[in-house]
């Protein structure tokens, strides 16, 4: 019972990692730089994502335009793009084997099935929650070490977004996640090795004959 909780927990905090990676994935503000200048009432907030560059204007107006040209992109924001759909394929899949191997769910067959679902999608969490880590964190570095650098002008340099954060934190999720499935696999399994069902040896048949005769029938 207590290991089926624990799998309705882990496989909760994968339903949150499953969609904040999707939302990560789709956000506009990877990074965001505001440019307040003179005046205020003029005031722009820049966000750049993966796939489109956003601007909001104080006075309410807001435009978005897509990055149409692939080769004409960074290294880390094709990496990212890549990486970021497939930790969001690879979820998804956790999602769905996770769901026939889970012990709370009659889906799956017998136990030894269900075990080695619910092990595959924990796995599926793992890579899922790397590929998550990889660019956000490649991506953090590049900000970081652009907001540094002091050839760059101000107007040029940005700051970490919302999207960056919930990549992180979405990545987490999925890590903890699959983690726990794959762990409560492995100890099942550790236990099966360590008490191994006991054998019933079935006594012979010479030894059934003789048992059913006595001794003095030959004296």
């Amino acid at each position: 019972m207590a290991s089926a909780s624990l799998q309705f927990f882990a496989f909760i905090l994968a339903l949150f990692g499953v969609f904040g990676d999707i939302a990560a994935t789709l956000l506009p503000n990877w990074k965001v730089n505001a440019d307040v200048g003179s005046n205020i009432i003029t005031a722009i907030t820049q966000m750049q994502g993966l796939w489109m560059d956003c601007t909001w204007y104080s006075t309410g107006m807001f435009s978005c335009t897509l990055k149409y040209s692939v080769l004409s992109l960074p290294v880390y924001i094709q990496a990212a793009r890549t990486t970021m759909v497939l930790s969001c394929i690879l979820s998804a899949f956790g999602i769905c084997i996770t769901t026939v191997g889970m012990k709370c769910t009659k889906l799956g067959g017998d136990t030894d099935s269900k075990s080695h679902a619910c092990f595959a999608g924990g796995v599926c969490f793992i890579l899922a929650g790397i590929f998550g880590l990889v660019p956000t964190s490649w991506y953090t570095r590049e900000i970081i070490s652009n907001f540094l650098d002091q050839s760059i002008p101000e107007s040029s340099k940005h700051e970490p977004g919302g999207a960056v954060y919930t990549g992180f934190i979405s990545a987490g999720f999925l890590l903890i996640a699959g983690v726990i499935f794959c762990t409560s696999c492995f100890k099942k399994q550790q236990g099966a090795w360590i008490y191994p069902p006991k054998q019933h040896h079935c006594p012979s048949t010479e030894q059934e004959s003789n048992a059913g005769y006595s001794l003095k029938d030959y004296v």
